[in-house]
């Protein structure tokens, strides 16, 4: 749980009116001039209401500029970030042919597979000519090649389960799925804090939703004990069954999952639990098999375990892991895998590589030695951000660490400030997060050398004091005193 310093909360709450009523100002006046110019709607209601488009004509236009740049080169620890200009206050953008050469803070690169590697390249290049980009066709149709065999087989037996299914797509993995495993008289019990894509999964499903307090294993077992006391709404029969969804790290709090915990209280009330891994796969745990591996979980103890591979893997989809039964029962019923196109090969040879190097299939130990990297970085990146008075949020071990903005005004003044010194960082802001509790998300990878983070480091600590971002004190810095020995006092002095 976050505290926000009083005077902050304040001062955020001060800024966000101020913008509410300069954007209704101008909304006002707005009105009166178009009243006295011709309407081309002819009869058509207005596609975007004054009020339902309020938040980005007047706030994040403002902004937009920190959003959405482009890229011209692979996501590694440095890229090229296209500059753009605008000639009407940031309401359209217009790309130039100048490129920044910038350190990449904001990718979910996590072990460097997103830039061409030795061994995994070559295997796509190779599986890009023999299968070509796309199958053009679903899995059930003609979509189905031996890499996706392979890619399935390759997963489930990465995450420690009998049989997966994979996806073309990480966000339809949760919000196609949850709709299959349960429906109408279900119970579904969401951690406060999950993923937009389980969000709208678990509201298309139909079952009744419950949340808990953001990874309070006490305050799931109460709602778990509530509800199944309860039982459904008006007929108070029992549920059909019930799904604990958590995830195993959270995207925009950086914290670790309390999962030993929470899996107790479901198995105490006998609750399915559904995993999602988009995070903690590949990044997390002593052979990267996540946050099971890293917490000591039994995988047979986690029901439906779902991760993605566009973090640690540097490709695209996500995948289902679990039973042979209930995969089996996806592929027959599930509408993500009956009618969108299959995942593309290219990308599943990617997939396979990349796990073949972190187990040390690649006859190396690169694997390993990306695993350590990872872990190292992240822990050292964290520890000095706390040191220098930054609001840090997050766990050990854990590769994403938001760093605290709260005011409106820190978010663009942050990212550019940084950009200017060749930093590219994300922000994040309302809807993605509370309107108080707006953020930089940093995700650092394996990628990462030592000089590149110290480099960031220093960026970071002169844009938080301008902007006036460390709501801490810092620690001071330790002189390491270097004392001359002089012969005759500390010394003998041999003739």
């Amino acid at each position: 749980m976050i505290t926000i310093p009083y005077l902050t909360a304040l001062s955020t709450y001060f800024s966000y009116g101020l913008l509410f009523a300069f954007g209704q100002f101008r909304d006002f006046f707005r009105k009166i001039f178009d009243w006295w110019q011709a309407s081309n709607l002819q009869g058509y209601a207005p596609i975007c209401l004054g009020l339902e488009d309020f938040y980005i004509r007047r706030l994040y236009l403002r902004i937009q500029d920190c959003f959405g740049r482009p890229i011209a080169s692979a996501p590694d620890a440095w890229f090229d970030v296209v500059e753009r200009y605008s000639n009407d206050n940031n309401k359209t953008l217009k790309r130039t042919e100048k490129i920044s050469r910038c350190l990449n803070l904001g990718s979910y690169n996590y072990l460097g597979f997103a830039a061409a590697d030795e061994y995994c390249t070559p295997r796509v290049i190779d599986s890009l000519n023999r299968f070509s980009a796309s199958t053009c066709s679903t899995r059930v149709d003609g979509g189905t090649t031996t890499l996706h065999k392979e890619l399935e087989d390759c997963v489930a037996n990465f995450v420690g389960k009998p049989a997966a299914v994979v996806f073309g797509m990480g966000y339809v993995t949760n919000s196609a799925i949850l709709p299959v495993i349960i429906g109408k008289g279900g119970l579904i019990i969401s951690d406060s804090l999950n993923h937009n894509s389980i969000v709208n999964g678990a509201r298309g499903s139909g079952a009744t939703i419950r949340v808990f307090q953001h990874n309070t294993p006490s305050h799931l077992e109460k709602v778990l004990r509530e509800q199944i006391a309860e039982g459904q709404p008006r007929t108070h029969r029992p549920w059909k069954k019930i799904i604990v969804v958590v995830e195993g790290i959270y995207s925009m709090e950086g914290e670790l999952c309390k999962l030993p915990e929470i899996v107790a209280v479901c198995k105490k009330y006998k609750a399915y639990v559904y995993l999602d891994e988009a995070h903690s796969i590949g990044a997390v745990g002593k052979t990267g098999r996540g946050v099971c591996e890293l917490l000591g979980v039994d995988t047979a103890d986690v029901d439906i375990m779902m991760g993605t591979f566009t973090k640690s893997f540097g490709s695209c989809g996500g995948y289902i892991a679990g039973s042979k039964e209930l995969i089996q029962y996806l592929k027959y019923t599930c509408p993500a895998h009956l009618y969108a196109t299959s995942i593309s090969p290219p990308a599943a040879q990617q997939i396979i590589s990349s796990i073949k190097v972190i187990l040390g299939e690649d006859g190396s130990s690169r694997g390993a030695q990306k695993l350590a990297r990872i872990r190292e970085n992240s822990n050292f990146f964290r520890s000095e951000l706390q040191k220098m008075g930054f609001e840090v949020l997050g766990d050990n071990d854990s590769p994403v660490m938001p760093i605290m903005l709260y005011n409106p005004a820190k978010i663009p003044a942050f990212s550019r400030e940084c950009l200017k010194q060749n930093i590219a960082v994300v922000t994040v802001a309302f809807p993605a997060t509370p309107l108080l509790l707006a953020r930089a998300r940093i995700c650092i990878s394996a990628s990462h050398t030592r000089e590149d983070l110290l480099k960031a480091l220093e960026v970071i600590s002169q844009v938080g004091d301008l902007v006036g971002i460390k709501y801490f004190p810092a620690e001071p810095k330790k002189e390491l005193q270097h004392q001359e020995q002089q012969p005759g006092k500390d010394t003998i002095k041999l003739e």
